[in-house]
């Protein structure tokens, strides 16, 4: 790491500057092209401050570098069943590009590190973009690998269905595609599918 006073610390949502840092920076990898490329909505900020604290099993740590915000990692505990164990999903990540090469990220992987053995868990999961080249240099450099039971199998995917606020919107959800819905009765289509996609 170059010079320069690094401290990486568990965000306090109670505290105002601590709730504006985790805000402006989870903004600036929005922003991002890794991010999606757009700022975060009034509206979405306003469920943070009021949702974050809220979350059982949430992690939010700063990074500061000389006293100013610099990264940020925000994960949420989730369940192995087939170890029957906590694990930890590291679901946002950023470093502010002024701040890239001086270890920040590392450090911040450490501390994430520290607190998922400190509860218990069997392993760290996240997800990252195919070409975000280098966040997966960074996560390979610290462990991380793509998920496989066998290589018969295949490696693990990452899929989402987005869910819209009226049923009749979700396509397929209404009986004339695919997926359950009247006249679709029979079992669970997603049989076997596990909600953190990594068992």
């Amino acid at each position: 790491m170059e010079g320069g006073a690094l401290r990486i610390r568990r965000a306090d949502l109670a505290d105002p500057a601590d709730v504006e840092a985790v805000l402006a920076l989870l903004d600036a990898y929005a922003k991002d092209l890794m991010g999606g490329g757009k700022p975060l909505s009034q509206e979405v900020k306003s469920r943070l401050v009021r949702d974050l604290p809220a979350r059982p099993g949430a992690l939010v740590l700063l990074a500061a570098f000389d006293g100013k915000s610099a990264g940020l990692a925000i994960a949420f505990e989730g369940y192995s069943t087939f170890q029957a164990r906590p694990l930890l999903n590291l679901h946002d990540f950023v470093v502010q590009s002024a701040y890239r090469g001086r270890g920040i990220a590392l450090s911040l992987l450490q501390a994430l590190e520290r607190e998922a053995r400190n509860r218990g868990c069997c392993k760290i999961t996240l997800e990252v973009l195919e070409n975000n080249r280098r966040a997966r240099s960074i996560y390979a450099r610290f462990g991380f690998a793509g998920y496989e039971l066998d290589p018969a199998a295949g490696k693990a995917l990452f899929l989402e269905m987005p869910l819209t606020t009226k049923a009749s919107d979700a396509a397929g959800r209404d009986g004339r595609g695919p997926g359950r819905g009247p006249g679709r009765e029979g079992p669970d289509p997603l049989g076997g599918g596990r909600s953190d996609g990594h068992g």
